[in-house]
């Protein structure tokens, strides 16, 4: 069996950035994706929103703009938001192209809704289930390219040589051994970090794998304290963190306590509709305060018709739970569900290492700031991941393949004859994620989370030297990477902002909005 592959380009990552480097590629180069599971899992397949762009002859460019600038609190990159916002519309034309059948109002027409924090109605969609539809689209494409496609593939570590990155260790995880990929270019294309948190809506796979990575080369990464929490995940013992859409408010739902009051109008002018770290707040501060288990999404004054039309899927994930939306409450919480922090990179997703890219949510763009506004991630994602194609096209021919490495070396570690260590310590750190780094914070937990995370990392570094990969080891290494850069980052930050809400701190007065 070959151990030792080659490739132009090496994508880590199967979602729609991963997918879209590898679509705008696969002509010029020879192209490789790992994929940690199945070629179409990942948090793109259960983005049910959409993608912003402005379509409407009433919405604008600097509208779209000026939202995602006072959403981010701030912190984002101007330049880099007129960057994105000025090439959706070309994005929204280029995944059509793929097959992507976004929902219209006569056949012709997009049809538009509104999510928190847009002031306009811009929000492409495909029913419920845009990320669906877009992963599949890119999947079905690629399936066609001469790519190779290597699924159930863990990446371990990435390959430094000579200051650049050569590419990656990976591990089969059908057969439990490890493989060696180089390429003159990698992309990071992994995903985000919420599984660091006891309760997500994201899939199993987002476990920070390629931020850890890239941290463990020396890459820089920023504002990791900014996860933002999504403020209408399902509650129901069944349910396993599903997501009730942000489209769902978006298109009328309201938000109730137990007695039926409603709430937000109280936290914020835009109430149901306000930006999702003032709702998933709110949420939190009313649970809190009534010590309830959940509040209330209640879409059943608007008709049956409509809401099967716009919402089948979640119609039929809570209908099959028994919870009938067309007449009945949906029981909500927050969960984690972005990572608005990552690897720092350029307009082209370069990182400061050469030869390594990131993008998606593993990346740290400049785009989201504080706090990122709904439906912009999709976007980032195609965007970005033209960009890097564009760039990497360029200097294929000038880029030599790199020198062979090292093969992975175990022979100094053997079988564990305990890995009840990795279940406790998975378990240990999500639960101090999610009770002490949460929604809302204080010095004081702050302080707890970082004298324990300090002790779980030498404890899963002793773990890890000692005993053969697998799995679930390699992910609990990259997890308590995360945390710890999670709480560093939240320590370091002196102030409440955006998605980053510390009680010691008083908010500062919201960001003017930024001039494009």
């Amino acid at each position: 069996m070959k151990t030792h592959h080659y490739y132009d380009v090496l994508i880590i990552g199967s979602g729609a950035a991963g997918l879209t480097v590898a679509l705008n590629l696969t002509k010029h180069c020879k192209v490789a994706i790992l994929s940690k599971g199945p070629i179409d899992e990942g948090s793109t397949k259960y983005a049910q929103g959409g993608i912003a762009a402005v379509i409407a002859n009433t919405d604008s460019i600097e509208s779209h703009i000026e939202d995602t600038l006072r959403t981010g609190d701030g912190l984002c990159d101007p330049d880099i938001v007129k960057f994105v916002v000025t090439n959706a519309k070309d994005s929204i034309s280029w995944l059509v192209n793929q097959g992507v059948n976004f929902s219209t109002e006569d056949g012709k027409n997009f049809h538009l809704t509104r999510e928190g924090g847009h002031s306009h109605r811009r929000v492409l969609h495909s029913t419920d289930a845009t990320g669906a539809a877009i992963e599949n689209s890119l999947v079905t494409m690629v399936k066609k390219e001469p790519v190779d496609i290597f699924t159930e593939y863990t990446a371990i570590n990435l390959i430094k040589q000579n200051e650049r990155c050569s590419g990656a260790y990976a591990l089969n995880n059908l057969k439990n051994t490890v493989e060696t990929f180089q390429a003159k270019f990698i992309v990071l294309a992994t995903g985000g970090a919420s599984k660091v948190y006891l309760y997500t809506t994201n899939p199993d796979c987002s476990s920070g794998d390629g931020i850890a990575m890239a941290e463990r080369v020396g890459c820089k990464i920023a504002n990791m304290e900014f996860n933002q929490f999504h403020p209408t995940c399902l509650y129901h013992p069944h349910a396993k963190s599903f997501l009730i859409s942000e489209a769902v408010r978006g298109e009328g739902g309201i938000l109730l306590l137990p007695n039926g009051e409603r709430f937000m109008p109280k936290f914020d002018a835009l109430a149901e509709l306000a930006p999702r770290d003032i709702v998933a707040r709110a949420i939190d501060f009313e649970m809190k305060r009534l010590g309830i288990d959940c509040v209330y999404l209640d879409i059943s004054h608007k008709s049956a018709k409509f809401i099967t039309k716009h919402f089948p899927n979640i119609y039929k994930r809570c209908l099959e739970l028994g919870i009938d939306i067309t007449k009945h409450q949906i029981p909500v919480v927050p969960a984690a569900h972005y990572t608005c922090g990552g690897v720092v990179v350029d307009k082209h997703g370069r990182t400061s290492l050469s030869g390594l890219y990131a993008l998606g949510e593993t990346s740290c763009t400049g785009l989201h700031g504080a706090n990122r506004i709904a439906s912009n991630s999709l976007l980032e994602c195609i965007v970005y991941g033209k960009s890097a194609s564009e760039d990497i096209k360029q200097q294929l021919n000038q880029t030599e393949l790199p020198p062979p490495c090292a093969p992975w070396n175990e022979e100094q570690v053997t079988d564990s004859d305990e890995a009840v260590v990795v279940t406790h310590n998975w378990g240990e750190i999500r639960r101090l994620m999610w009770d002490y780094v949460g929604i809302v914070r204080t010095n004081k937990r702050l302080e707890r989370a970082h004298r324990r995370i300090e002790l779980l990392k030498s404890e899963v570094q002793e773990y890890y030297s000692k005993f053969k990969i697998s799995k679930n080891l390699i992910e609990l290494r990259n997890l308590v990477v995360v945390a710890d850069l999670i709480i560093n980052a939240a320590t370091r930050r002196k102030s409440s902002c955006g998605l980053h809400y510390n009680l010691d701190y008083k908010p500062q007065p919201k960001a003017q909005q930024l001039k494009k």
